[in-house]
């Protein structure tokens, strides 16, 4: 953070509004008759080949527009959205009001400048101030340049500050923007079509989380800010899209830490005449073409340990996963309610009576297994107990056809075969109802729509949710998700 006080910071304020009151005096504050030609990294890309007298007997007019960010001498240093890019004030050959003029910028200052592009002895390109413009005067000074903004906290709350003083920010979410550009054209290519669903729902579904509550006053009745989009995006494809997706925003009731907030980024999409193992396929393709095309490279570094995605993912049962991790366990008692419980006992897990035997194995699962899968691993076999809105195996009816995607230890993405047997989901939303009743905040509601949309007829189907920010944090090397969104949600200052 910047070294000065709060009173030098306050004289610094208090001079930049005597310089602002001066050009609201001679009528130029906010001019809104500047328009740049060009940007920085399109500038280097066209001529920062050409040598210094190549680039002069061109005479390359060119005009930007950013953020003054550094005055070395007759140099200046400005930055736009692409990148940085030198300004050179010539004091002896130009008129001396538009030297005075650009002499009374400060550092932060929105300003425009026109003129022919040179390069320095150095080889770096710059622009002969021959017109310049004060566009915005900046009344706050900038974080002093040798220390920046590095403290957290003040980051995440003055992001626009963050995003001046930082590149590696910018760049972060520059970056996200590629990859969720990359998933709509993948998407897209394989005849997804991209729809939009209620955010505000009357019944919260599709996931088990504790909603936000708000209240609509002309209907006088509440509504949940949606946890999900599945069930209705499920209708969609019960009235025949066959291949929807939607990149949506969803909100859970729960607490902050480095992997969770309370509004987050979700891919959702779902593919009829489809299985999970389908959508296992297109994870890993997705994945792999998002490090081939945005990355440039199938090997992630992330927290200093490597990732190939290059090679096909690991497969394993939740029970199978359980064993590896916990090789003292009995694999014949997997499903002893008894004997689970007494494993939960033993590793300090709580539980509580009204847990069955999946549920139980979920807990062990979580608890002793999830952190520890570092490599691409898909889990699969869920129980269908801790599975509402999944199709229960064919040859198993205790687990279903669901898997979750894990990558550095943390869940990336969830999805299954679709159950759409309206008469098994009407009995598995019961369950969950009197889950709910026993003081379950996360377990769902009954939704009677969708039973009835079920009863229609819904197609063989698989369906998928991938977590954005968590995605975009593995590929940008973010050790917390408030680093891949812009505004995280932070207590009150």
């Amino acid at each position: 953070m910047s070294q000065a006080t709060p009173q030098d910071e306050n004289q610094l304020i208090a001079l930049r509004r005597e310089k602002l009151s001066q050009l609201r005096e001679q009528g130029v504050a906010f001019p809104n008759d500047f328009q740049p030609s060009d940007k920085a990294v399109s500038l280097q890309a066209e001529l920062g080949e050409f040598e210094k007298a190549e680039l002069e007997a061109k005479h390359r007019v060119a005009s930007v527009a950013g953020r003054l960010m550094a005055k070395r001498g007759p140099f200046l240093v400005l930055q736009d959205v692409s990148s940085r890019i030198q300004l050179y004030l010539d004091k002896k050959a130009l008129p001396e009001e538009l030297v005075e003029h650009v002499k009374s910028w400060d550092i932060g200052d929105i300003v425009g400048a026109t003129g022919p592009v040179h390069k320095s002895g150095k080889g770096d390109l710059y622009i002969y101030i021959e017109q310049g413009k004060l566009l915005t005067k900046s009344l706050r000074p900038l974080p002093e340049k040798f220390h920046g903004l590095t403290d957290a906290e003040t980051r995440y709350r003055q992001r626009y500050v963050d995003l001046i003083m930082n590149q590696d920010v910018r760049s972060k979410f520059q970056q996200r923007q590629q990859i969720i550009d990359f998933i709509r054209d993948f998407l897209r290519q394989r005849d997804f079509m991209e729809v939009e669903t209620p955010m505000m729902q009357v019944i919260p579904g599709g996931a088990t989380a504790r909603p936000f509550v708000t209240h609509h006053n002309a209907l006088d009745m509440p509504l949940y800010l949606r946890i999900a989009p599945e069930l209705y995006l499920k209708r969609l494809v019960v009235g025949g899209f066959d291949r929807v997706f939607e990149i949506n925003r969803n909100f859970r009731n729960e607490g902050l830490s480095t992997r969770h907030n309370p509004e987050f980024t979700m891919l959702e999409f779902y593919q009829a005449y489809a299985d999970y193992n389908d959508l296992m396929d297109l994870t890993e393709g997705m994945l792999r073409g998002i490090a081939e095309s945005v990355i440039g490279n199938t090997t992630i570094t992330y927290q200093e340990a490597e990732y190939d995605l290059s090679q096909p993912f690991k497969r394993l049962s939740v029970e199978q996963s359980i064993l590896e991790f916990n090789p003292e366990m009995d694999a014949s008692r997997l499903r002893d309610g008894a004997y689970l419980r007494e494993q939960c006992d033993r590793l300090g897990i709580p539980h509580k009576p009204s847990y069955g035997e999946g549920k139980l194995q979920i807990e062990i699962f979580e608890k002793t297994v999830e952190e520890r899968l570092d490599q691409p691993t898909f889990i699969t076999e869920y129980p269908a107990e801790i599975s509402p809105l999944a199709r229960r195996s064919d040859s198993d009816p205790f687990v279903t056809d669901r898997f979750e995607f894990f990558l550095a230890g943390r869940e990336i993405a969830n999805g299954f075969s679709e159950l759409n047997d309206s008469e098994d989901q009407a009995e598995r939303f019961q369950a969950q109802v009197s889950e709910k009743d026993a003081g379950d905040d996360e377990a769902m509601h009954f939704d009677a729509d969708y039973i009835r949309a079920l009863e229609y007829g819904l197609p063989p189907t698989a369906g998928q949710g991938i977590g954005i920010d968590r995605l975009v944090m593995f590929f940008t090397d973010a050790a917390s998700i408030r680093e891949v969104i812009l505004f995280p949600h932070m207590r009150p200052e």
